[in-house]
């Protein structure tokens, strides 16, 4: 559950009245990409039919994805990155009308990169309940309307079995490696279980074996506020006009889950107790520096997000527990084979270094040991997507084992 841009993972800075005008007009009911839009540097993939924990079936399914870099003929160096909760296939490239915001990790993956797309085929799909281009609440159900709130309930084990189901359609049938941070790292765990013939190295950043209840209630509270949004209308808002969907209920959302990722001593360090404008915020109309950023980048995720693939996100990342239904969280990791990589930040108050410590102890075969990698960064959660050159330096390191 983090930024998942590159625009919005920079450090925190003091929203200049410029920006802030940027976002002037009415946001869209819905910030997803629809049939119709421009496609940019989506592709897409019909996987059919999704059989669901739950026992339902998500019929005629879709993933949408990006690609970089060249297949070997022995068709051995391709490597999957997975996306956080907010974010989607953009991995590299710029903004433009078909993507509402530049790749989330240009200093990762590239020529030359950690990620070297000189040497490796990269793929990136947009998850299974996202908004991007694969199926999901605003896409069209069978009926030619909204999902809305029938889609179904989803697990992180459905959507990785979509994966799978998509790397199949691409005649892929093992993975160099499976890297991914926060959601998309308990998407990598999930691939190593599920399917251990798959996957060769497996990069697991910043997430835990299992949400845990102090997490869980984190996300209830963002769950609730978007649900509670009146224009919310039980999830059927996609008629709505500009500037008449749960935009206030989103960007609430985004503004609780922000503090999440990122740390107080960073946000006092940068925003201290300054004003916005010269406006006086103890009573005087005025607004304090670090609610103009909470707000700036509330209504701008408004533009880019679907309320509804928000509440299944979160619900499946509430779901996440490697261990159920196989002798619990140890027991489970240790059935993994893949070379692997488990990188915790510090700083991180989400999903505290402590899950990673329960992770890399379980695990057989390690690149680093026992223990996983640390990273030293003010950041918080969000570090995995700021600290190109650590994070880099660590997947190289994966990569060349």
């Amino acid at each position: 559950m983090d930024w998942q841009t590159t625009a919005d993972a920079v450090p925190a800075s003091v929203v200049s009245e410029t920006r802030a005008l940027a976002l002037l007009g009415r946001a869209p009911a819905t910030g997803a990409w629809r049939e119709g839009d421009a496609v940019g540097d989506r592709r897409f993939v019909r996987i059919g039919d999704v059989p669901l924990e739950s026992q339902r079936v998500l019929p005629e399914a879709r993933i949408a994805y990006e690609q970089w870099g060249t297949l070997s003929p022995a068709r051995d160096n391709a490597i999957l990155v997975l996306h956080a909760l907010t974010g989607d296939s953009h991995v590299v490239g710029s903004a433009g009308p078909a993507h509402p915001s530049a790749g989330w990790w240009p200093g990762v993956v590239g020529p030359g990169l950690a990620i070297d797309t000189d040497r490796w085929f990269v793929l990136a799909p947009n998850v299974l309940g996202g908004c991007q281009g694969s199926t999901g609440p605003a896409s069209l159900a069978p009926d030619r309307a909204e999902w809305g709130a029938r889609f179904p309930f989803l697990t992180i084990r459905d959507q990785v079995r979509a994966q799978l189901a998509f790397a199949r359609e691409l005649g892929i049938e093992r993975f160099a490696a499976v890297v991914g941070g926060s959601m998309g790292a308990m998407h990598v765990l999930e691939w190593a279980i599920e399917a251990p013939d798959a996957v060769e190295r497996i990069a697991v950043l910043a997430a835990p074996a299992a949400t845990t209840a102090d997490q869980i209630a984190l996300n209830s509270v963002q769950i609730e506020a978007i649900r509670a949004d009146p224009a919310f209308h039980g999830g059927d808002y996609y008629d709505s006009p500009d500037g008449e969907g749960p935009t206030r209920g989103l960007a609430l959302a985004r503004r609780m889950a922000m503090l999440n990722y990122r740390t107080a001593a960073e946000l006092n360090l940068r925003f201290e107790r300054s004003w916005q404008s010269d406006l006086d915020p103890l009573g005087g109309d005025g607004r304090f520096a670090v609610e103009s950023y909470l707000d700036f980048h509330g209504n701008k995720f408004t533009r880019r997000f679907d309320a509804n693939s928000y509440l299944v996100l979160t619900e499946a990342m509430n779901s996440h527990d490697v261990g159920r239904g196989r002798g619990g969280a140890a027991a489970a990791l240790a059935r993994i084979e893949a070379k692997s990589l488990v990188l915790g930040i510090d700083s991180d108050r989400y999903f505290p270094l402590a899950d990673q410590v329960e992770i890399a102890a379980s695990l057989r075969h390690s690149v680093h040991g026992d223990e996983p990698v640390l990273l030293h960064s003010e950041y918080g959660h969000d570090a995995f997507l700021i600290e190109d050159d650590a994070v880099g330096d660590a997947l190289a390191r994966l990569l060349a084992a």
